[in-house]
């Protein structure tokens, strides 16, 4: 792509998502929305063929419905009400209108049909961007709806987005696909913490950002985007692996990794307002990641590609691609765990 045309839609990008996260009126919120839209589709299409192009149109075609049925219950509320602000949704059929269209665009069950197959048609980088930066403009106009959402809604997406994202990945050979469902599996736990504890939410989602990014740079690095290329990756960047495994670890939520802290927290303030159901049933659904993230590991350090010669050492190019913030990412995704008691202050 066109540094200059790359400049200009990344820089769209940052500012549609900024203008949604700093306002407290629907309209601006809505139009941040848009422009976030409407520069993916470029980074979705940055490779073209017709894999990509289906994808950007199936995403074009699930956020434009989003965005469609958010003006109309922003529309509804301001027949009702005569405003405009985001804390206040006095109607309930428009803040379940609204809640909908923002769990479509998060890709929450079941609404979540379009992450995998969009993650899957387009190149790591830009699958990074979708399962990453996305999602922070639908997540901030959630944290400011906590106060008035419909909880029963949250709660029934919340769990079948932890179920789907377990059971969907379970039966998949494509790492996108398979961080698709991971995504749509975290998601639900952010929703769910969200009535209880909206602060767990943005760490849970700073975390897993951090998570997904460090994934999805190795595999970048590495050229790999299914699970009989990373059975070559142990032989040829063994240090690589070792990250790759350890943060796989930390996104299944294993303690004394990073990804620990925000399930710790969260099942805590769950069982301290009395839920103790809720947890166990979130925890025991989320061992489904758990298997298939210990699948990749298996994968990628214990296995050998099946090939007919003795050779199993792939050619060794030297490889060009930089990884300046791969070391300071890796650190982040898991070695936070000492500083959850701060963490916990924080809320």
């Amino acid at each position: 792509m066109n540094p200059l045309a790359l400049s200009l839609i990344l820089t769209t990008l940052l500012a549609g998502t900024l203008i949604t996260m700093m306002s407290s009126h629907w309209l601006t919120a809505w139009m941040g929305l848009e422009m976030n839209m409407l520069t993916m589709i470029p980074i979705l299409m940055k490779t073209t063929n017709p894999r990509s192009t289906e994808a950007a149109t199936k995403y074009f075609m699930t956020q434009a419905t989003a965005s469609m049925m958010l003006m109309m219950a922003l529309t509804i509320n301001l027949m009702y009400s005569g405003q405009w602000s985001i804390m206040k949704m006095t109607n309930p059929v428009a803040s379940n209108v609204a809640l909908m269209a923002l769990m479509t665009k998060l890709g929450s069950a079941p609404f979540h049909f379009w992450v995998p197959e969009v993650t899957q048609g387009v190149e790591l980088t830009s699958g990074m961007i979708l399962l990453t930066w996305q999602k922070l403009a639908p997540m901030s106009l959630l944290y400011q709806m906590a106060t008035y959402t419909n909880t029963n809604l949250i709660y029934l997406s919340g769990l079948l987005s932890i179920l789907i994202g377990g059971w969907g990945g379970l039966n998949q050979t494509q790492l996108r696909k398979i961080l698709a469902y991971s995504s749509i599996s975290h998601m639900g736990w952010m929703l769910i913490i969200l009535p209880f504890n909206p602060t767990l939410t943005l760490l849970n989602l700073a975390i897993y950002i951090l998570l997904t990014l460090s994934i999805f740079m190795i595999l970048a690095n590495t050229l790999t985007t299914s699970m009989s290329s990373l059975t070559l990756m142990w032989n040829k960047t063994p240090a690589m692996t070792i990250m790759l495994m350890t943060t796989l670890l930390s996104l299944g939520g294993l303690p004394p990794l990073s990804g620990f802290t925000p399930k710790w927290l969260m099942i805590h303030e769950l069982t301290k307002n009395n839920s103790i159901i809720m947890p166990l049933t979130m925890a025991t659904m989320t061992l489904l990641n758990m298997y298939f993230y210990m699948r990749l590991i298996y994968y990628s350090s214990l296995t050998i590609l099946p090939s007919t010669n003795n050779m199993k050492m792939t050619w060794q190019f030297t490889n060009t691609k930089h990884t300046m913030m791969l070391p300071t990412l890796i650190t982040l995704s898991n070695m936070l765990l000492p500083l959850t008691p701060m963490i916990s202050m924080l809320e």
